[in-house]
């Protein structure tokens, strides 16, 4: 079995434009979303290890916030996830896979979470 490092950003909640009704579209909903990516570990990782020999979370972050298209409303939230994959395979050619969760906040009505997760590997 190889190696493989998983560096993650979990529930990070951001308003995106998306839905299907007509009481979703026209307004940002809040969505909780969760993004791991996978690369191939160094050898070793010394305590002096540069942050170049891994990738920085931030990019995790900005895939899921600030790389969205403003004013673009996604119909589905996988269309949502698809994206942030193509970000992140676009910013560093050492991802070789993305997983994506999204968790829609505005419909649940207890505790449950409803929502989608996306699993990409670099073709």
């Amino acid at each position: 079995m190889q190696d493989s490092l998983i560096l993650e950003v979990a529930d990070l909640e951001v308003d995106v434009l998306t839905g299907i009704y007509s009481e979703e579209t026209g307004k940002p909903q809040p969505l909780r979303i969760t993004i791991a990516v996978e690369l191939a570990p160094a050898d070793h990782y010394a305590p002096d290890t540069p942050l170049g020999a891994s990738k920085n979370y931030m990019d995790l972050k900005f895939a899921a916030s600030k790389a969205l298209p403003t004013g673009v409303h996604f119909t589905l939230i996988e269309a949502l996830a698809d994206h942030i994959c193509d970000t992140l395979f676009l910013q560093d050619a050492r991802v070789s896979a993305v997983r994506v969760k999204i968790v829609k906040l505005a419909i649940a009505e207890g505790r449950e979470k409803i929502g989608i997760t996306l699993r990409r590997v670099r073709r």
